[in-house]
């Protein structure tokens, strides 16, 4: 009688070390921050290959990109599109809710902060977050805002992309530069006041 032996599965295993090098990646920023990750902690704690992890990514930012973007997904329904309940200011009101509790998730605030400013250094990890999310993030809220504008709830001359800024801009802002308290109630205003200055005139 004779055994049938399996062949590992290769992909399934190239997966789960793929996962294991993100979760670390996301594990260490957090511990260290990300002045201290290196390619070789991350490998240390994924159990990994130094080799393997310069295989998939050129660069610990790029590696914290991949980590962040798995962390997500599934989660982050404004990928898949915009609210439209036809009250734009609910439904800004609502995304923007959702921007502020994720900025505030401390399991994301911190890389995503390191990564913001790794992209004005490395010019490669800086378009491919342009390609991977940041425009089609864009593309999506300028969907939503040209539909209102059809609708003639904004201006019908009013610039979407100025109109795009003045709605996160003040988000991020604050955030980034820890100028206050990011809070629903911040975000629930900085709708009120660019749709003020955004519907049409009367």
């Amino acid at each position: 009688m004779t055994t049938q032996r399996r062949t590992p599965d290769a992909g399934r295993r190239s997966e789960a070390t793929r996962r294991a090098i993100l979760d670390a990646a996301l594990e260490l920023v957090g511990e260290v921050g990300y002045a201290r990750l290196s390619i070789e902690g991350i490998a240390a704690r994924a159990g990994a290959g130094k080799q393997t992890i310069y295989r998939w990514w050129p660069s610990k930012g790029a590696v914290l990109f991949d980590a962040l973007l798995a962390l997500s997904e599934g989660r982050d329904e404004e990928l898949a599109d915009l609210p439209d309940t036809g009250d734009l200011e609910a439904d800004l009101k609502t995304v923007l809710r959702a921007t502020v509790d994720e900025l505030n998730d401390p399991r994301l605030s911190e890389p995503m902060r390191a990564l913001t400013v790794e992209i004005l250094l490395d010019p490669k990890l800086a378009a491919d977050f342009a390609e991977r999310l940041d425009g089609p993030l864009r593309e999506l809220k300028l969907r939503r805002l040209r539909r209102a504008r059809e609708a003639g709830q904004l201006a019908p001359d009013v610039d979407l992309d100025i109109a795009l800024d003045l709605i996160w801009g003040p988000l991020q802002r604050r955030w980034l530069h820890r100028e206050g308290p990011l809070t629903a109630e911040f975000a629930d205003a900085v709708v009120e006041t660019a749709l003020n200055g955004l519907r049409p005139r009367t």
